[in-house]
This record gives C-alpha cells, structure tokens and sequence, in this order.
C-alpha cells in the first residue's frame, strides 16, 4: 500500500512564475531532500531558494551551519517571521552572483542545496562548478530531465555538456524522482533529485578552459561525429589524427576519452 503523502499547509508567499517558484508542499519529500546531506553532517550548508522553507526547517532541526540564499522579497519576509534564528543569516541576494569564497570565508568545504528554481538551473550548477574545490557536496531537486542529463552515464542519448563538466569533479547520483502533484503551483514537469560528491579529481591531466571548449564544441554539433564537430580546432592544414575517438559522437564518451580528446588538439607543451 502506497503512503499517503504529509501535505504542509497551502503556501503563504505566492508563487512568483518571473523567478520559477514551484513552493514544495510534501513534507516527506522535503524530509527525503534534507536526508542527502546525511553524509556530510557537520558541514556548513547554503540553501538556494527556500522560499517559506519547508526545506529550511529540516536543515535548521540538524543544527547546521545554515545560510539560505533568496531573492524574493516576500519570501525573506516571511523566513524572519517564521525563523528568526535566520534573519542575520540570510542572504538577499541572487544565488548566480554570490561569492561563496567570500561568504564562506572560514570555512574549506561547504554543500549546496535547494529546490531549484526550474528556469535557472543549469546555471546554478554551472555557478557551483566555478567553486569544485569548496562545494564538496550538492545535492536537491530539479526538473527530471535535467537531473538526468546531469547524471546520466556515456552512452546514454541525455548526456551533454554538463554531464561532462560536472562529472569531471564529481561523482553524481541520481536519487529519486518526484510528481507534479506536491507542488503549488504544480509544474508541468517531473522532478529529480540529485545528489554530486566532490571527487579525489585534482588534476584533471589538460587544461581545464580547453577541456571545457573541447566539450562545448563536441556538444552543440551532437548529431555529427567528434571528427566533423572538432575540425575547426585542429591546427589548418593539418590532416586530422587517424583516431577512433574522432570516429564518436560526444554522448558516447567518457570524461577521461574528452581528456584525450583535448590533449589529441592541445598537446602538453
């Protein structure tokens, strides 16, 4: 027999669709989603958009080390009336433009999480990879079909640029999947959850800029094979690597073949 989901109560704050909010209202959903920090218990903690902090409450009741991150005017309001041990500690300002070395000054490693606004998210993930050697751990909900592409394996036909990018510094697990139906407003779409783990990676063996322009290069010609797609990165005039590499498309590789692959157009010097 199914569990009948814990409903919290219809949300206070409305849902402003400029910023994407879909305000979660299962309880054991949000449960579930502060449950991914587990693994990293003492570590300080940043929530990205807890709107009335349904979330919040189960990462305040760990006793964390607990910032929160949020735009929205009215939802700050409501936070300090609700959780007062808060109101120093929140962060009135876009997630995209802060300094997370800077706010986390004193503290090495630091874990991200949140239910991310849907229409923002790739970029907040691409925000964390700017600060791999602090985010040790990331982890919450986002559309399915970026979840998926973020954790999704060589081979599979979701794979792209941020697979690679991400997957190069973490180990990404795709956790669980959540309906429509918890949300208020519900979106249109499914909801994963996610969870990246800071791996051993420090020297990715080339140059990071390059691998990241081999990857975007490969990526936005998928349909064509590695060979047709890099041309225009290979030295003029010179033939092409007789490589079975070349003979892919980019879904199809690993992080550590895009390491060959860049080091095959920008050999170490």
């Amino acid at each position: 027999m199914s569990k009948t989901p814990v409903k919290a109560h219809r949300p206070e704050v409305k849902p402003k669709k400029a910023l994407g909010q879909h305000f979660l209202t299962d309880e054991d959903v949000a449960r579930r989603i502060a449950s991914t920090l587990d693994t990293a218990p003492d570590m300080p903690v940043l929530e990205v958009g807890p709107g009335m902090g349904v979330l919040t409450k189960y990462l305040i009741a760990d006793g964390r080390d607990l910032r929160v991150a949020e735009i929205d005017t009215e939802s700050i309001d409501y936070l300090k009336r609700h959780f007062p041990q808060l109101d120093s500690r929140i962060l009135g300002t876009d997630f995209l433009k802060l300094d997370l070395d800077r706010v986390f000054h004193d503290a090495p490693e630091i874990a991200v999480i949140g239910n991310y606004p849907y229409n923002i998210s790739s970029q907040i993930f691409f925000h964390v990879l700017d600060y791999k050697d602090r985010v040790t751990l990331c982890s919450g909900m986002l559309q399915k079909e970026v979840a998926e592409r973020i954790a999704a394996p060589a081979g599979s036909k979701a794979r792209g640029i941020l697979s690679v990018l991400l997957q190069m510094w973490y180990d990404v697990e795709y956790l669980f999947t959540v309906g429509p139906e918890v949300f208020c407003p519900p979106p249109k779409v499914q909801s994963g959850v996610i969870r990246m783990t800071r791996n051993s990676v420090t020297d990715p063996g080339c140059d990071p800029q390059r691998f990241k322009t081999v990857v975007k290069t490969a990526f936005n010609q998928r349909r064509k094979t590695l060979r047709n797609s890099l041309r225009g990165l290979f030295p003029a005039g010179v033939p092409l690597p007789d490589d079975a590499l070349l003979n892919l498309r980019p879904e199809q590789l690993t992080v550590e073949q895009f390491v060959a692959l860049t080091l095959m157009i920008y050999p170490k010097e």
